[in-house]
This record gives C-alpha cells, structure tokens and sequence, in this order.
C-alpha cells in the first residue's frame, strides 16, 4: 500500500510538471514576456521543488517514478530558466525606430 501511494504522489507530480510546461509553452507561443508573468512561473517552479522535497523524504523505499520525476524537474527548470531569458531579451530589446 505504501509504494502504491507513492506511486500515486509521484504520478500526479509528473503530471503537474506536464501542466507548468504546457503553461510556459503557452506564454512563450503568445510572446507574453512580462516579469510579472516570469515572477508567478518562477513561484510555480518553486512549488514543484517543495513538492519534489516533500515527496522524496516520504518515499522511503524509492518508487520507481522517483527518477522520472527528478529529471523531470530538471526540464522544468531548465524550461524556466529558459523563459527568463526570453523575459530580459524582450525586456532590453531597443525601442522601434531608435
């Protein structure tokens, strides 16, 4: 029952990473370069480390979907970070006709 219920946890985290790329993807194919947007996609990373933290310290016997999951938050991060870069570029780019 135990690995069953990690199982599960890990299962709905991966698809929480699904739906924080599919959002980023999002804002990216809309060109929504703001740093508001970046501060509330940068909060929602943060929530899914807390949760990566919190599922790993109660996963004692270490499910299988625990790597998936690690490395699926890497990609998250990775997709942030990438996110923030297009943030600042769109930020910094020279006004029109200067």
């Amino acid at each position: 029952m135990f690995t069953a219920a990690r199982t599960a946890d890990w299962t709905e985290f991966l698809a929480d990473c699904g739906k924080f790329e599919a959002e980023l993807a999002k804002e990216i194919r809309i060109a929504k370069f703001t740093l508001a947007e970046l501060e509330e996609e940068e909060q929602s990373l943060e929530r899914l480390r807390r949760r990566h933290r919190d599922l790993t310290a109660r996963d004692v016997f270490g499910a299988p979907e625990a790597a998936e999951a690690a490395r699926r938050l890497k990609q998250c991060t990775a997709a942030c970070e990438d996110y923030a870069e297009r943030v600042f570029r769109a930020l910094h780019q020279a006004p029109e006709g200067e």
